[in-house]
Order: structure tokens, then sequence, then C-alpha cells
């Protein structure tokens, strides 16, 4: 779908992002809610959306297309309150990283007909409308996850991130999404907050960091709140993704324990070629 009434749930970095490149493609009314009135205010000075409602409420009533972009507790939340607000045909998607809950809620509701979850992998560290960029959704991978009778939905979601938006969509079920994004995107980010921890209580004051450091630490100035929520919503995926790391780690041990330079060499070998696959 191509709406000419779209709503935004939200006015953060993927929110706002959102709105910007709408209207850049030419969406005719674009209306924002955001719990903050500074950054509704924003949003609206700044020519992303055309009116910033006070109630989220008024927001669904209006439009052909609803998008919450809150994190995914406030989703989940706003999917429920909204229900019974929501225009007659409308359509309702989200973008949060856990998809198994918000698509269960939506059949839950009634809305399986009407829903189908996003993912757009374009996320940044930075939060808030100051985040949002006019391009970062441009030539994104989205997933979306479809309700048990909601193919059509998830058809209209899709070819609106893709004829809007210029992202490339991918039609996955929520399940194998969540089991995906474990190990794709919620494993890196702990891993990345892990190193950050130990490097803050064992690196001696006033060491220099340099590029490997930063860059291997960079998720770990992402939001405490909002992952603290998808880690928990999505723990059964992300436990045995964590657990799994312990053998890895255990033929590196072994392999310095022993000086045994030809497996170091070969352990650090399979990580570098993966590493180097990604950017061809």
């Amino acid at each position: 779908m191509r709406p000419t009434k779209l709503g935004i749930l939200g006015l953060g970095a993927i929110g706002g992002s959102l709105a910007r490149q709408a209207k850049r493609a030419g969406v005719p009314t674009v209306l924002g809610w955001s719990p903050e009135p500074a950054e509704r205010v924003a949003a609206a000075q700044q020519g992303a959306i055309d009116d910033a409602p006070a109630r989220a409420a008024d927001v669904a009533r209006a439009v052909e297309l609803l998008v919450l972009a809150a994190p995914p507790a406030a989703n989940l939340g706003l999917l429920a309150t909204l229900a019974p607000h929501v225009g007659a045909g409308a359509v309702i998607t989200d973008v949060g990283s856990v998809k198994r809950a918000i698509v269960a809620r939506a059949e839950r509701l009634g809305l399986g007909a009407r829903f189908a979850g996003s993912h757009p992998i374009a996320g940044t560290h930075g939060h808030g409308f100051a985040a949002a960029r006019l391009d970062l959704l441009k030539g994104a991978v989205v997933y979306v996850t479809p309700t048990r009778d909601g193919d059509g939905a998830a058809r209209e979601v899709a070819h609106f991130w893709e004829s809007v938006l210029e992202a490339n969509a991918v039609v996955i079920d929520a399940a194998q999404h969540d089991r995906q994004l474990a190990l794709t995107s919620h494993l890196p980010q702990a891993v990345a907050s892990l190193l950050a921890q130990y490097l803050a209580r064992a690196a001696p004051a006033g060491a220099t960091f340099g590029p490997g450091a930063r860059d291997t630490t960079r998720l770990a100035a992402s939001q405490p709140a909002l992952w603290t929520e998808v880690f928990l919503m999505n723990r059964d995926e992300l436990l045995p993704a964590l657990r799994s790391l312990e053998e890895p780690l255990g033929e590196l041990e072994r392999a310095l324990e022993a000086g045994d330079a030809v497996g170091l060499t070969a352990w650090l070998r399979r990580g570098a070629e993966w590493r180097r696959r990604l950017d061809t």
C-alpha cells in the first residue's frame, strides 16, 4: 500500500526517519505522536510530520496505515489501547526487533487480518528524534512477519516499505525472525556490552582506546532500557546463543595455555574469513 494518510507513534531514530522519508516520498499526510512533547514539536518544525496530535488515539483514528515505532513493550501496550480506535480498514505494523510477542498480541486482539510486524535492520545507537536521518531506511532489509491470517496485511506492509521507503522487504515467520535475530543482533549487543563493562573495570586510569576497542564496543552505547526489553522478550533464544560462546572461548583458552600457534592461527582465521565475507 501507498497510504495517503500515515500515522507514526514514536518519533525516535526509526520513527523519525520513517516520517522524514515518507514526506520526501510524497505521502500527502503524515501524523506523528510521541510521549515527549519536545519531539512532536521538533518533528513538526522540521517538516517530518504535518501534524502532531496530543493523543495517540487521534492519530490512530485518522490514518490508513499506523506504524508503532515505540520501544517493544510500549508497542504492546499501544496496540491493546488503540485497538478500538483504529480506523475501519486501516493496516497496522510496528518496528520492534522482537516479533513473536506483538504478532501474538495482535491475534488475541482480533487484529490478525489487519496487522503485520516489521523490523527494519537499520538501527543506530543514537536515540530520539535528533538521531533520525533522511536516508536511514533507504536500501535497508526490513523483515515483515505475518499473523496466522494476515498474509494480505503482510503484502500491504511489504509494499509500503518498498514503494515508499525504498527498503527491501523480506517476509519471515515471527518465530524464525526471533531465533535469527538472537544471533545476528541481540548476541552482538550483549557481547559489546560485556566487553565495555569489563574494560570499564579493568583498564588502567587514563588508558587510551584505539579504533579496535571503540569499534567493538560501539553497540554498548545503545539505550539500556530498550535493550533490557529486547533481551527479556527474546531470552529463550538469546540464552542458548550466549551459552554457545563457551565452546569457541574454550578453544581459545586451550590454544593459549598450550602455546599452540597452529591452533591459535586456525581459530583466528575462521573469524577473519567470516568477517571478510560480510563485505563482499
